[in-house]
Protein backbone atom coordinates (compact mmCIF):
# COMPACT_ATOMS: atom_id res chain seq x y z
CA UNK A 1 0.00 0.00 0.00
CA UNK A 2 2.92 2.42 0.15
CA UNK A 3 3.00 2.84 -3.55
CA UNK A 4 -0.83 3.91 -3.36
CA UNK A 5 -0.15 6.55 -0.80
CA UNK A 6 2.96 7.80 -2.15
CA UNK A 7 1.17 8.14 -6.03
CA UNK A 8 -1.99 9.27 -3.88
CA UNK A 9 -0.19 12.37 -1.79
CA UNK A 10 1.53 12.81 -4.96
CA UNK A 11 -1.42 13.58 -6.75
CA UNK A 12 -2.93 15.44 -4.35
CA UNK A 13 -0.26 17.83 -4.21
CA UNK A 14 -1.15 18.79 -7.73
CA UNK A 15 -3.91 20.37 -6.49
CA UNK A 16 -1.72 23.11 -4.96
CA UNK A 17 -0.91 24.53 -8.47
CA UNK A 18 -4.52 25.40 -8.43
CA UNK A 19 -4.98 27.40 -5.59
CA UNK A 20 -6.15 30.71 -6.06
CA UNK A 21 -6.98 30.15 -9.74
CA UNK A 22 -9.41 27.49 -8.78
CA UNK A 23 -11.73 26.87 -6.02
CA UNK A 24 -11.18 24.17 -3.92
CA UNK A 25 -14.75 22.50 -4.65
CA UNK A 26 -13.19 22.47 -8.45
CA UNK A 27 -10.08 20.86 -8.06
CA UNK A 28 -11.65 17.64 -8.97
CA UNK A 29 -12.59 18.58 -11.99
CA UNK A 30 -8.99 18.97 -13.07
CA UNK A 31 -7.27 16.47 -10.64
CA UNK A 32 -9.69 13.18 -11.16
CA UNK A 33 -9.82 13.18 -15.22
CA UNK A 34 -6.01 13.83 -15.91
CA UNK A 35 -5.71 10.59 -13.36
CA UNK A 36 -7.91 8.38 -15.98
CA UNK A 37 -5.70 9.71 -18.68
CA UNK A 38 -2.58 9.37 -17.20
CA UNK A 39 -3.54 5.68 -15.93
CA UNK A 40 -4.52 4.92 -19.46
CA UNK A 41 -1.42 6.29 -20.95
CA UNK A 42 0.94 4.45 -19.01
CA UNK A 43 -0.92 0.81 -19.56
CA UNK A 44 -0.57 1.87 -23.64
CA UNK A 45 2.91 2.54 -23.03
CA UNK A 46 4.79 -0.90 -24.19
CA UNK A 47 2.73 -1.28 -27.33
CA UNK A 48 2.51 2.56 -28.43
CA UNK A 49 4.97 2.26 -31.18
CA UNK A 50 3.32 -1.18 -32.69
CA UNK A 51 -0.18 0.70 -32.84
CA UNK A 52 1.81 3.96 -34.31
CA UNK A 53 3.28 1.41 -36.75
CA UNK A 54 0.03 -0.34 -37.52
CA UNK A 55 -2.26 2.65 -37.64
CA UNK A 56 0.30 4.20 -40.52
CA UNK A 57 0.07 1.06 -42.18
CA UNK A 58 -3.67 0.58 -42.34
CA UNK A 59 -3.90 4.37 -43.71
CA UNK A 60 -2.65 2.46 -46.98
CA UNK A 61 -5.24 0.09 -46.91
CA UNK A 62 -8.91 0.15 -47.34
CA UNK A 63 -9.83 -0.86 -44.08
CA UNK A 64 -12.66 1.43 -42.54
CA UNK A 65 -12.61 0.39 -39.01
CA UNK A 66 -9.49 0.42 -37.46
CA UNK A 67 -10.49 0.44 -34.29
CA UNK A 68 -10.81 -3.60 -33.50
CA UNK A 69 -7.31 -4.16 -35.21
CA UNK A 70 -5.29 -1.40 -33.36
CA UNK A 71 -7.06 -2.54 -30.19
CA UNK A 72 -5.46 -5.89 -31.16
CA UNK A 73 -1.49 -4.17 -31.57
CA UNK A 74 -2.39 -2.96 -28.08
CA UNK A 75 -3.62 -6.04 -26.47
CA UNK A 76 -6.74 -4.10 -24.80
CA UNK A 77 -9.74 -2.95 -25.62
CA UNK A 78 -8.68 0.55 -26.57
CA UNK A 79 -5.99 2.43 -28.05
CA UNK A 80 -4.38 5.93 -28.67
CA UNK A 81 -3.53 6.37 -32.10
CA UNK A 82 -2.49 10.14 -31.56
CA UNK A 83 1.33 10.94 -32.00
CA UNK A 84 1.55 12.15 -28.56
CA UNK A 85 1.74 10.46 -24.97
CA UNK A 86 3.02 12.71 -21.61
CA UNK A 87 6.56 12.38 -22.50
CA UNK A 88 5.52 13.86 -26.04
CA UNK A 89 3.33 16.37 -24.67
CA UNK A 90 5.87 17.89 -22.33
CA UNK A 91 8.34 17.97 -24.84
CA UNK A 92 6.47 21.33 -26.47
CA UNK A 93 5.20 23.61 -23.50
CA UNK A 94 4.31 25.81 -26.33
CA UNK A 95 1.32 23.93 -28.08
CA UNK A 96 0.53 22.17 -24.89
CA UNK A 97 -3.28 22.97 -25.59
CA UNK A 98 -3.59 21.77 -28.73
CA UNK A 99 -1.43 18.87 -28.38
CA UNK A 100 -3.48 17.58 -25.42
CA UNK A 101 -6.67 18.10 -27.66
CA UNK A 102 -5.09 16.13 -29.87
CA UNK A 103 -3.97 13.12 -27.67
CA UNK A 104 -7.45 13.17 -26.00
CA UNK A 105 -8.91 12.96 -29.39
CA UNK A 106 -6.65 9.95 -30.37
CA UNK A 107 -7.97 7.55 -27.88
CA UNK A 108 -10.62 4.80 -29.02
CA UNK A 109 -14.43 5.45 -28.65
CA UNK A 110 -14.90 3.77 -25.40
CA UNK A 111 -11.97 5.37 -23.96
CA UNK A 112 -13.04 8.65 -25.13
CA UNK A 113 -16.32 8.12 -23.81
CA UNK A 114 -15.12 7.85 -19.95
CA UNK A 115 -13.41 11.07 -20.58
CA UNK A 116 -16.06 13.30 -21.70
CA UNK A 117 -17.71 12.08 -18.73
CA UNK A 118 -15.51 14.46 -16.87
CA UNK A 119 -16.06 17.70 -18.98
CA UNK A 120 -12.74 18.11 -18.94
CA UNK A 121 -12.87 20.06 -22.54
CA UNK A 122 -13.83 23.19 -20.30
CA UNK A 123 -11.16 23.05 -18.25
CA UNK A 124 -7.94 23.17 -20.58
CA UNK A 125 -8.73 26.28 -22.06
CA UNK A 126 -9.21 27.78 -18.62
CA UNK A 127 -6.05 26.55 -16.83
CA UNK A 128 -3.83 27.21 -20.54
CA UNK A 129 -4.99 30.63 -20.04
CA UNK A 130 -4.11 30.81 -16.69
CA UNK A 131 -0.36 29.28 -17.25
CA UNK A 132 -1.35 26.12 -15.09
CA UNK A 133 -1.77 23.15 -17.86
CA UNK A 134 1.73 22.67 -18.81
CA UNK A 135 2.88 22.69 -15.24
CA UNK A 136 -0.13 20.29 -14.47
CA UNK A 137 0.58 17.69 -16.94
CA UNK A 138 4.16 17.90 -16.40
CA UNK A 139 3.31 16.73 -12.52
CA UNK A 140 0.90 13.81 -13.90
CA UNK A 141 3.98 13.06 -16.63
CA UNK A 142 5.82 12.13 -13.10
CA UNK A 143 3.67 9.85 -11.81
CA UNK A 144 4.34 6.08 -12.62
CA UNK A 145 0.63 4.87 -12.74
CA UNK A 146 1.31 1.71 -14.62
CA UNK A 147 -0.51 -1.70 -13.27
CA UNK A 148 2.73 -3.49 -12.89
CA UNK A 149 3.03 -0.42 -9.99
CA UNK A 150 -0.03 0.11 -9.02
CA UNK A 151 -2.32 -3.06 -9.33
CA UNK A 152 -6.04 -2.26 -10.66
CA UNK A 153 -7.48 -2.96 -6.48
CA UNK A 154 -4.87 0.28 -5.40
CA UNK A 155 -6.11 2.18 -8.23
CA UNK A 156 -9.55 1.61 -6.87
CA UNK A 157 -8.12 3.05 -3.02
CA UNK A 158 -6.25 5.88 -4.61
CA UNK A 159 -9.67 7.08 -6.16
CA UNK A 160 -11.31 6.55 -3.43
CA UNK A 161 -9.03 8.29 -1.48
CA UNK A 162 -8.23 11.38 -3.58
CA UNK A 163 -12.14 11.69 -4.21
CA UNK A 164 -12.70 11.68 -0.10
CA UNK A 165 -10.44 14.44 -0.15
CA UNK A 166 -12.21 16.76 -2.66
CA UNK A 167 -15.58 15.57 -1.12
CA UNK A 168 -14.31 16.80 2.38
CA UNK A 169 -12.68 20.05 0.69
CA UNK A 170 -16.34 21.11 -0.66
CA UNK A 171 -18.28 19.90 2.15
CA UNK A 172 -19.87 16.80 -0.35
CA UNK A 173 -21.02 13.34 1.02
CA UNK A 174 -18.27 10.97 -0.26
CA UNK A 175 -20.26 8.24 1.47
CA UNK A 176 -22.49 8.68 -2.18
CA UNK A 177 -19.09 7.04 -3.60
CA UNK A 178 -18.03 3.66 -1.73
CA UNK A 179 -17.74 1.70 0.96
CA UNK A 180 -14.83 0.68 2.93
CA UNK A 181 -12.60 -2.37 1.35
CA UNK A 182 -13.31 -4.77 4.21
CA UNK A 183 -16.88 -4.46 4.31
CA UNK A 184 -16.88 -5.11 1.11
CA UNK A 185 -14.55 -8.22 1.57
CA UNK A 186 -16.93 -9.41 4.09
CA UNK A 187 -19.80 -9.28 1.56
CA UNK A 188 -17.95 -11.23 -0.81
CA UNK A 189 -17.11 -14.00 1.73
CA UNK A 190 -20.59 -14.22 2.18
CA UNK A 191 -21.83 -14.50 -1.25
CA UNK A 192 -19.44 -17.20 -2.28
CA UNK A 193 -19.37 -18.84 1.18
CA UNK A 194 -21.61 -22.16 -0.01
CA UNK A 195 -20.55 -21.83 -3.68
CA UNK A 196 -16.77 -22.49 -3.05
CA UNK A 197 -16.96 -25.98 -4.63
CA UNK A 198 -18.84 -24.60 -7.75
CA UNK A 199 -16.49 -21.75 -8.22
CA UNK A 200 -13.72 -24.07 -8.07
CA UNK A 201 -13.96 -25.58 -10.87
CA UNK A 202 -11.87 -25.07 -14.36
CA UNK A 203 -13.28 -22.53 -16.76
CA UNK A 204 -16.21 -21.22 -14.74
CA UNK A 205 -17.84 -18.25 -15.90
CA UNK A 206 -20.13 -15.93 -13.25
CA UNK A 207 -22.15 -12.67 -13.27
CA UNK A 208 -21.88 -10.22 -11.17
CA UNK A 209 -23.96 -6.88 -10.61
CA UNK A 210 -24.36 -3.73 -8.65
CA UNK A 211 -27.11 -0.90 -9.22
CA UNK A 212 -25.10 1.40 -7.46
CA UNK A 213 -21.60 0.90 -8.82
CA UNK A 214 -19.53 3.68 -8.08
CA UNK A 215 -15.99 3.65 -8.62
CA UNK A 216 -16.52 -0.26 -8.69
CA UNK A 217 -14.87 -0.98 -5.71
CA UNK A 218 -17.36 -3.83 -4.90
CA UNK A 219 -16.93 -5.55 -8.29
CA UNK A 220 -13.19 -4.96 -7.91
CA UNK A 221 -12.80 -6.93 -4.67
CA UNK A 222 -15.57 -9.78 -5.68
CA UNK A 223 -13.26 -10.22 -9.19
CA UNK A 224 -10.35 -10.58 -7.34
CA UNK A 225 -11.25 -12.77 -4.54
CA UNK A 226 -12.58 -15.42 -7.23
CA UNK A 227 -9.30 -14.82 -9.10
CA UNK A 228 -7.39 -16.07 -5.85
CA UNK A 229 -10.03 -18.93 -5.49
CA UNK A 230 -9.46 -20.14 -8.90
CA UNK A 231 -7.07 -18.51 -11.56
CA UNK A 232 -9.34 -20.38 -14.47
CA UNK A 233 -12.77 -18.79 -13.15
CA UNK A 234 -14.00 -15.68 -15.30
CA UNK A 235 -16.23 -13.15 -13.26
CA UNK A 236 -18.23 -11.37 -15.55
CA UNK A 237 -19.32 -7.77 -13.92
CA UNK A 238 -22.25 -5.26 -14.56
CA UNK A 239 -23.10 -2.07 -13.22
CA UNK A 240 -24.99 0.95 -13.17
CA UNK A 241 -23.92 4.32 -11.80
CA UNK A 242 -25.75 7.85 -11.35
CA UNK A 243 -22.76 9.86 -11.18
CA UNK A 244 -20.37 10.85 -14.36
CA UNK A 245 -16.94 11.17 -12.46
CA UNK A 246 -17.93 7.55 -11.06
CA UNK A 247 -19.66 6.08 -13.14
CA UNK A 248 -16.15 6.96 -15.87
CA UNK A 249 -13.63 5.71 -13.01
CA UNK A 250 -15.57 2.47 -12.93
CA UNK A 251 -15.32 1.95 -16.77
CA UNK A 252 -12.12 2.84 -16.98
CA UNK A 253 -11.06 -0.08 -14.65
CA UNK A 254 -13.36 -2.50 -16.44
CA UNK A 255 -11.61 -1.12 -19.83
CA UNK A 256 -7.69 -1.63 -18.56
CA UNK A 257 -8.57 -5.12 -17.12
CA UNK A 258 -10.23 -6.31 -20.58
CA UNK A 259 -13.84 -6.40 -18.77
CA UNK A 260 -16.22 -5.68 -21.21
CA UNK A 261 -16.58 -1.84 -20.24
CA UNK A 262 -19.72 -1.60 -21.74
CA UNK A 263 -21.53 -3.80 -18.95
CA UNK A 264 -21.16 -0.53 -16.76
CA UNK A 265 -24.32 1.37 -17.53
CA UNK A 266 -24.90 5.34 -16.89
CA UNK A 267 -28.27 6.57 -14.95
CA UNK A 268 -30.50 6.17 -12.16
CA UNK A 269 -30.67 2.05 -11.73
CA UNK A 270 -34.70 2.65 -10.14
CA UNK A 271 -35.96 5.09 -12.64
CA UNK A 272 -34.29 3.97 -15.64
CA UNK A 273 -32.97 0.03 -15.50
CA UNK A 274 -30.34 0.06 -18.63
CA UNK A 275 -30.21 -3.96 -18.10
CA UNK A 276 -33.70 -4.50 -17.46
CA UNK A 277 -34.03 -8.16 -19.03
CA UNK A 278 -30.83 -9.36 -17.75
CA UNK A 279 -30.65 -11.63 -14.53
CA UNK A 280 -26.87 -12.12 -12.45
CA UNK A 281 -25.33 -15.16 -10.41
CA UNK A 282 -24.34 -12.49 -7.34
CA UNK A 283 -25.93 -9.46 -6.64
CA UNK A 284 -24.40 -6.72 -4.48
CA UNK A 285 -24.30 -2.96 -3.33
CA UNK A 286 -24.39 -0.44 -0.69
CA UNK A 287 -27.56 1.64 -1.71
CA UNK A 288 -27.55 5.74 -0.23
CA UNK A 289 -28.97 5.45 3.42
CA UNK A 290 -32.13 7.42 3.15
CA UNK A 291 -32.60 8.60 0.15
CA UNK A 292 -35.99 10.81 -1.02
CA UNK A 293 -36.97 9.36 -4.23
CA UNK A 294 -40.18 11.82 -5.54
CA UNK A 295 -38.06 12.89 -8.09
CA UNK A 296 -38.66 9.71 -10.04
CA UNK A 297 -41.60 8.77 -7.83
CA UNK A 298 -44.49 8.46 -10.80
CA UNK A 299 -42.13 5.84 -12.50
CA UNK A 300 -42.25 3.94 -10.12
CA UNK A 301 -45.44 3.97 -8.51
CA UNK A 302 -46.67 3.45 -12.12
CA UNK A 303 -44.72 0.08 -12.37
CA UNK A 304 -46.08 -0.59 -9.00
CA UNK A 305 -49.59 -0.43 -9.79
CA UNK A 306 -49.61 -1.26 -13.89
CA UNK A 307 -47.04 -4.08 -13.25
CA UNK A 308 -47.36 -5.79 -9.66
CA UNK A 309 -44.84 -8.51 -8.87
CA UNK A 310 -45.03 -8.78 -12.88
CA UNK A 311 -42.58 -5.61 -12.22
CA UNK A 312 -40.06 -4.63 -9.51
CA UNK A 313 -42.27 -3.07 -6.49
CA UNK A 314 -45.06 -5.69 -6.33
CA UNK A 315 -43.77 -6.20 -2.61
CA UNK A 316 -44.77 -2.74 -1.73
CA UNK A 317 -43.55 0.53 -1.62
CA UNK A 318 -41.30 2.46 1.03
CA UNK A 319 -41.54 5.67 2.66
CA UNK A 320 -40.77 8.37 -0.08
CA UNK A 321 -37.84 9.88 2.26
CA UNK A 322 -36.00 6.05 2.32
CA UNK A 323 -36.00 4.34 -1.04
CA UNK A 324 -33.65 1.96 0.36
CA UNK A 325 -35.99 -0.93 -0.01
CA UNK A 326 -36.40 0.07 -3.88
CA UNK A 327 -32.27 -0.91 -4.49
CA UNK A 328 -33.31 -4.04 -2.41
CA UNK A 329 -36.26 -4.76 -4.61
CA UNK A 330 -34.17 -3.60 -7.72
CA UNK A 331 -31.93 -6.46 -7.53
CA UNK A 332 -34.08 -9.44 -5.97
CA UNK A 333 -35.88 -9.05 -9.62
CA UNK A 334 -32.53 -9.62 -11.81
CA UNK A 335 -32.06 -13.03 -9.56
CA UNK A 336 -31.77 -16.38 -11.93
CA UNK A 337 -34.65 -18.80 -10.78
CA UNK A 338 -32.15 -21.54 -10.64
CA UNK A 339 -30.65 -19.80 -7.93
CA UNK A 340 -28.87 -16.27 -6.88
CA UNK A 341 -27.63 -15.18 -3.88
CA UNK A 342 -27.33 -11.01 -2.78
CA UNK A 343 -25.85 -8.93 -0.30
CA UNK A 344 -26.93 -5.39 0.12
CA UNK A 345 -25.71 -2.80 3.23
CA UNK A 346 -28.42 -0.94 4.81
CA UNK A 347 -29.06 1.16 7.88
CA UNK A 348 -31.73 0.58 10.85
CA UNK A 349 -34.79 1.44 9.14
CA UNK A 350 -35.50 -1.54 6.69
CA UNK A 351 -35.54 -3.69 9.92
CA UNK A 352 -38.87 -2.39 11.03
CA UNK A 353 -39.95 1.07 9.74
CA UNK A 354 -43.75 1.00 8.16
CA UNK A 355 -46.62 -0.81 9.80
CA UNK A 356 -49.01 -3.13 8.83
CA UNK A 357 -51.89 -1.31 6.58
CA UNK A 358 -54.09 -0.85 3.66
CA UNK A 359 -51.27 0.33 1.43
CA UNK A 360 -48.31 -2.17 0.99
CA UNK A 361 -45.71 -0.60 2.38
CA UNK A 362 -41.71 -1.52 4.08
CA UNK A 363 -44.02 -3.83 6.61
CA UNK A 364 -45.35 -5.54 3.58
CA UNK A 365 -42.17 -6.05 1.65
CA UNK A 366 -40.18 -7.42 4.40
CA UNK A 367 -43.31 -9.90 5.00
CA UNK A 368 -43.19 -10.69 1.17
CA UNK A 369 -39.22 -11.15 1.51
CA UNK A 370 -39.66 -13.68 4.74
CA UNK A 371 -42.50 -15.50 3.87
CA UNK A 372 -40.98 -16.23 0.13
CA UNK A 373 -37.94 -17.88 2.31
CA UNK A 374 -35.56 -15.33 0.77
CA UNK A 375 -34.30 -13.65 3.90
CA UNK A 376 -30.99 -15.67 5.08
CA UNK A 377 -29.35 -13.43 7.37
CA UNK A 378 -28.92 -9.89 8.99
CA UNK A 379 -25.37 -9.16 10.03
CA UNK A 380 -25.20 -6.23 12.67
CA UNK A 381 -22.14 -4.41 11.81
CA UNK A 382 -20.20 -2.08 14.01
CA UNK A 383 -20.24 1.64 14.15
CA UNK A 384 -18.03 4.24 12.75
CA UNK A 385 -17.14 2.17 9.67
CA UNK A 386 -18.12 4.09 6.93
CA UNK A 387 -16.80 7.57 6.12
CA UNK A 388 -19.98 9.72 5.93
CA UNK A 389 -21.88 8.23 8.80
CA UNK A 390 -21.29 6.93 12.36
CA UNK A 391 -24.95 4.95 12.74
CA UNK A 392 -26.17 0.88 12.88
CA UNK A 393 -25.16 -0.55 9.72
CA UNK A 394 -26.78 -4.01 8.54
CA UNK A 395 -25.78 -6.54 5.90
CA UNK A 396 -28.46 -8.33 4.46
CA UNK A 397 -28.03 -11.65 2.75
CA UNK A 398 -30.74 -12.63 0.19
CA UNK A 399 -30.76 -15.98 -1.63
CA UNK A 400 -33.87 -18.04 -3.94
CA UNK A 401 -32.05 -20.75 -3.46
CA UNK A 402 -30.98 -21.72 0.26
CA UNK A 403 -29.50 -24.86 1.38
CA UNK A 404 -31.61 -27.29 3.04
CA UNK A 405 -30.51 -26.35 6.53
CA UNK A 406 -31.23 -22.92 6.08
CA UNK A 407 -34.56 -23.12 4.68
CA UNK A 408 -37.60 -21.40 6.77
CA UNK A 409 -35.12 -20.14 8.81
CA UNK A 410 -33.17 -16.47 9.44
CA UNK A 411 -29.97 -16.17 10.99
CA UNK A 412 -29.14 -12.66 12.56
CA UNK A 413 -25.26 -12.46 13.76
CA UNK A 414 -24.07 -9.59 16.22
CA UNK A 415 -21.04 -7.94 14.61
CA UNK A 416 -21.03 -4.53 16.73
CA UNK A 417 -18.04 -5.70 18.91
CA UNK A 418 -15.90 -7.36 15.70
CA UNK A 419 -13.94 -3.74 15.26
CA UNK A 420 -10.33 -2.33 15.74
CA UNK A 421 -9.82 1.21 16.41
CA UNK A 422 -8.11 3.11 13.43
CA UNK A 423 -4.46 4.93 14.16
CA UNK A 424 -6.55 8.02 12.22
CA UNK A 425 -9.91 8.67 11.69
CA UNK A 426 -10.89 9.37 7.86
CA UNK A 427 -14.18 11.44 7.83
CA UNK A 428 -16.51 9.33 10.35
CA UNK A 429 -14.86 6.17 9.72
CA UNK A 430 -12.73 5.45 12.86
CA UNK A 431 -13.41 1.41 13.28
CA UNK A 432 -12.51 -1.07 10.87
CA UNK A 433 -12.82 -4.79 10.22
CA UNK A 434 -9.52 -6.86 10.30
CA UNK A 435 -9.06 -10.20 8.38
CA UNK A 436 -9.58 -11.93 11.37
CA UNK A 437 -12.87 -10.02 12.26
CA UNK A 438 -13.75 -10.70 8.76
CA UNK A 439 -13.03 -14.42 8.90
CA UNK A 440 -14.76 -15.06 12.76
CA UNK A 441 -18.04 -13.17 11.25
CA UNK A 442 -17.61 -15.37 7.73
CA UNK A 443 -17.74 -18.50 9.91
CA UNK A 444 -20.45 -17.69 12.36
CA UNK A 445 -21.87 -17.41 9.44
CA UNK A 446 -20.85 -20.10 7.61
CA UNK A 447 -21.31 -22.58 10.24
CA UNK A 448 -25.20 -21.46 10.91
CA UNK A 449 -25.18 -22.68 14.65
CA UNK A 450 -26.56 -20.80 17.84
CA UNK A 451 -24.24 -18.51 20.50
CA UNK A 452 -23.35 -15.77 21.60
CA UNK A 453 -22.89 -13.84 18.09
CA UNK A 454 -25.61 -15.84 16.27
CA UNK A 455 -29.52 -16.47 16.97
CA UNK A 456 -31.80 -18.99 14.68
CA UNK A 457 -35.57 -18.04 14.14
CA UNK A 458 -38.16 -19.23 12.10
CA UNK A 459 -39.28 -17.29 9.46
CA UNK A 460 -42.70 -16.47 11.24
CA UNK A 461 -40.90 -15.20 14.40
CA UNK A 462 -40.52 -11.78 13.03
CA UNK A 463 -44.56 -11.78 12.02
CA UNK A 464 -47.23 -10.52 13.79
CA UNK A 465 -51.09 -9.52 13.64
CA UNK A 466 -51.71 -5.90 14.49
CA UNK A 467 -55.43 -6.76 15.92
CA UNK A 468 -57.91 -3.61 16.66
CA UNK A 469 -58.94 -4.02 20.09
CA UNK A 470 -62.76 -2.68 20.62
CA UNK A 471 -64.70 -1.66 23.90
CA UNK A 472 -68.43 -1.52 23.99
CA UNK A 473 -69.96 2.78 24.08
CA UNK A 474 -72.07 2.34 26.99
CA UNK A 475 -75.17 5.22 27.97
CA UNK A 476 -75.03 6.94 31.34
CA UNK A 477 -76.35 4.17 33.36
CA UNK A 478 -73.12 2.29 31.98
CA UNK A 479 -75.82 -0.06 29.93
CA UNK A 480 -73.86 -1.34 26.49
CA UNK A 481 -75.72 0.78 23.42
CA UNK A 482 -76.13 -2.79 20.46
CA UNK A 483 -76.25 -2.01 16.72
CA UNK A 484 -78.92 -2.62 14.33
CA UNK A 485 -77.94 -6.41 14.20
CA UNK A 486 -77.93 -6.17 18.32
CA UNK A 487 -73.94 -6.54 18.56
CA UNK A 488 -72.44 -4.10 20.99
CA UNK A 489 -71.58 -0.84 19.58
CA UNK A 490 -67.85 0.01 19.48
CA UNK A 491 -66.78 3.31 21.24
CA UNK A 492 -63.95 4.60 19.28
CA UNK A 493 -62.40 6.37 22.63
CA UNK A 494 -61.75 3.21 23.50
CA UNK A 495 -60.45 1.76 20.12
CA UNK A 496 -56.76 -0.11 20.66
CA UNK A 497 -54.36 -2.21 19.01
CA UNK A 498 -52.47 -5.25 20.12
CA UNK A 499 -49.53 -6.82 18.24
CA UNK A 500 -49.83 -10.35 18.52
CA UNK A 501 -47.18 -12.69 17.63
CA UNK A 502 -47.75 -15.19 14.57
CA UNK A 503 -46.32 -18.11 16.99
CA UNK A 504 -48.76 -16.78 19.37
CA UNK A 505 -52.54 -18.09 19.66
CA UNK A 506 -54.69 -14.64 19.26
CA UNK A 507 -57.32 -16.00 21.35
CA UNK A 508 -54.89 -16.97 23.82
CA UNK A 509 -53.15 -13.99 24.12
CA UNK A 510 -56.54 -12.03 24.78
CA UNK A 511 -56.91 -14.63 27.39
CA UNK A 512 -54.09 -13.54 29.01
CA UNK A 513 -53.06 -10.45 28.42
CA UNK A 514 -56.33 -8.59 27.43
CA UNK A 515 -59.39 -10.00 29.54
CA UNK A 516 -58.25 -10.14 32.58
CA UNK A 517 -57.69 -6.29 32.65
CA UNK A 518 -60.96 -5.31 30.00
CA UNK A 519 -63.37 -8.02 30.69
CA UNK A 520 -66.10 -6.55 27.45
CA UNK A 521 -63.21 -6.63 25.33
CA UNK A 522 -63.18 -8.12 21.38
CA UNK A 523 -61.37 -8.44 18.52
CA UNK A 524 -62.59 -6.71 14.67
CA UNK A 525 -60.81 -9.45 12.75
CA UNK A 526 -61.82 -7.54 9.91
CA UNK A 527 -59.15 -4.91 10.61
CA UNK A 528 -56.86 -7.60 11.15
CA UNK A 529 -53.36 -6.77 9.54
CA UNK A 530 -50.04 -9.03 9.37
CA UNK A 531 -47.08 -7.12 9.93
CA UNK A 532 -43.18 -8.45 9.72
CA UNK A 533 -40.28 -6.30 11.35
CA UNK A 534 -36.44 -7.32 12.89
CA UNK A 535 -35.79 -6.02 16.39
CA UNK A 536 -32.62 -6.73 16.37
CA UNK A 537 -31.54 -5.03 19.85
CA UNK A 538 -34.21 -6.94 20.97
CA UNK A 539 -32.63 -10.66 20.71
CA UNK A 540 -28.97 -9.98 21.64
CA UNK A 541 -30.11 -7.63 24.82
CA UNK A 542 -28.13 -8.56 27.48
CA UNK A 543 -29.23 -8.01 31.02
CA UNK A 544 -26.90 -5.37 33.04
CA UNK A 545 -27.66 -5.52 36.94
CA UNK A 546 -28.82 -2.17 38.41
CA UNK A 547 -25.81 -0.77 40.78
CA UNK A 548 -26.12 -1.14 44.26
CA UNK A 549 -27.26 2.05 46.47
CA UNK A 550 -23.83 1.96 48.54
CA UNK A 551 -22.01 2.25 44.93
CA UNK A 552 -24.46 5.25 43.77
CA UNK A 553 -23.84 6.57 47.07
CA UNK A 554 -20.17 6.36 47.23
CA UNK A 555 -19.91 8.26 43.84
CA UNK A 556 -21.75 11.29 44.97
CA UNK A 557 -19.76 11.83 47.89
CA UNK A 558 -16.61 11.67 45.73
CA UNK A 559 -18.52 14.11 43.45
CA UNK A 560 -19.25 16.40 46.78
CA UNK A 561 -15.90 16.48 47.69
CA UNK A 562 -14.23 16.95 44.20
CA UNK A 563 -16.85 19.94 43.70
CA UNK A 564 -16.19 21.20 47.41
CA UNK A 565 -12.51 21.60 46.51
CA UNK A 566 -13.50 23.07 43.20
CA UNK A 567 -15.71 26.10 45.17
CA UNK A 568 -13.07 26.55 47.39
CA UNK A 569 -10.35 27.16 44.51
CA UNK A 570 -13.16 29.70 42.52
CA UNK A 571 -13.78 31.16 46.67
CA UNK A 572 -10.11 32.54 46.77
Amino acid sequence: MKNVKESANFIWSIADLLRGDYKQSDYGKIILPLTVIRRLDCVLQSTKEDVLKKYEHLKTTNVENVDPILNKTAGLKFHNKSLFDFDKLIADPNNIAANLRNYINGFSEDAREIIEQFEFENQINKMDEANLLFMVVKRFQEVDLHPDRISSMEMGYMFEELIRKFAEISNETAGEHFTPREVIKLMVNILFLNDRDILTKKGITKTIYDCCAGTGGMLSVAEEYLHELNPDARLEVFGQELNPESYAICKSDLLIKGQNASNIKKGNSISEDQLSHEKFDYLITNPPFGVKWEKFGKKVKDEHESLGHGGRFGAGLPSVSDGSFLFLMHLMSKMKPEGSRLAIVFNGSPLFSGSPSKTKNESSIRQWIIENDLLEAVIALPNQLFYNTGISTYIWVISNHKPKNRKGKVQLINGVDFFKKMSKSLGDKRNELSDNHIAEITRIYGEFIEGEFSKIFENKAFGYSKVTVERPERNEKGEILKDKKGAPKPDSSLRDTENIPLLMDIQEYMKKEVLPHVPDAWIDESKTAIGYEINFTKYFYQYKPLRSLEEIRADILALEQETDGLLKQVIK
